[in-house]
């Protein structure tokens, strides 16, 4: 086999694709329904073919790229549905799980990856996803692993839980392992940050990061129809405050050589997070270029997959695309 090639859907900011191409994938094809996170793959990747598309409108037989390729990925949007939701909303993420089943049935990639919350592996709520991917692939011969991993252990400063959903032809199915954690030590916010904090000429970045010494909560995204950019719900930005961080808005600047930072005093003595240190916190790249205005930048950070747990995730599933000596599956 040679280079191996996939399809990303729900493409977002970059987040799984860039880790499918550390793991040596090469794109046929990213799509996308939002304008700027379009955006922000065509300005680090001006060779990767982007479409700007919803995955619920998206016809293979338009795009025959998307044929004989070895792999296709979804890190989809992790919206919750909720009394509070849209009706539209609240039904978004289950299409759009059906959506890329679909598009496997159609494209027959020679393995899938799904990603999204925690819940997806295990949890009732999915319980008729599963059986739906069961059903809708299982008769074409894929084998499937449901399991959740964390961000934190493969090198990301961020306790973030990921449901997994990989599938794999029978042929390789049998040389498929799970990842396993990549790092014998937990990056923390600190540590991720500190030069981040200091770039500007800020006196107490090493103290900051000090008291920073745990990994970040999870980054929450949050929705369109949501206001501006935070940390995400109240036990976050109760975990962000033991760090001396204000997570109730997301900052437009790291601190300047004069700022007091005095968490005692409240809010406005705390430093805040940049979209940028956001990226850093999901394991992007300082290179990265995350397009829009802030609220729109910020939403595609937090709803990212972050890169090295993509890399994990392809590198164990190349590792079993280029096994000649896969174990037969069972039945």
């Amino acid at each position: 086999m040679g280079g191996l090639t996939f399809v990303d859907v729900c493409s977002g900011a970059g987040g799984l694709a860039l880790g499918m191409e550390q793991a040596g994938f090469q794109p046929r094809l990213l799509l996308d329904d939002d304008e700027d996170a379009v955006t922000t793959l065509r300005a680090n990747r001006p060779h990767w073919n982007v479409l700007r598309t919803d995955l619920l409108d998206y016809d293979p037989v338009e795009h025959p790229e998307s044929y004989d390729v070895d792999l296709l990925t979804a890190g989809l949007p992790r919206v919750k549905s909720s009394a509070t939701a849209g009706r539209a909303e609240s039904g978004l993420e289950e299409r759009l799980l059906e959506a890329t089943v679909y598009l496997a049935h159609a494209i027959r990639p020679r393995a899938v990856i799904i990603e999204n919350v925690p819940d997806l592996a295990h949890a009732d709520r999915y319980r008729g996803f599963r059986d739906f991917a069961r059903a809708e692939l299982a008769h074409l011969g894929y084998e499937f692993s449901w399991f959740v991993v964390n961000a934190v252990d493969y090198g990301v400063p961020q306790n973030r839980r990921q449901g997994l959903l990989v599938a794999v032809e029978r042929r390789w199915a049998g040389a498929f392992r799970t990842p396993t954690p990549t790092v014998p030590h937990r990056m923390t916010v600190g540590a991720a940050l500190r030069a981040s904090m200091a770039s500007r000429g800020w006196r107490d970045a090493a103290r900051w990061a000090a008291q920073a010494d745990q990994p970040a909560p999870t980054l929450v995204g949050g929705s369109k129809n949501r206001g501006g950019a935070d940390l995400g719900p109240t036990g976050a930005k109760r975990k962000w405050a033991t760090m001396g961080v204000n997570a109730h808005t997301v900052g437009d600047t790291v601190p300047g050589p004069d700022f007091v930072w005095d968490p005692s005093l409240g809010r406005d003595n705390m430093v805040k997070i940049t979209v940028e240190q956001a990226a850093l916190l999901q394991g992007f790249p300082s290179s990265w270029e995350v397009t829009g205005r802030k609220t729109a930048r910020y939403r595609q950070v937090g709803h990212a997959t972050p890169p090295p747990v993509g890399r994990a995730l392809g590198r164990a599933v190349a590792e079993a695309l280029r096994g000649e000596s896969a174990a037969p599956a069972a039945g």
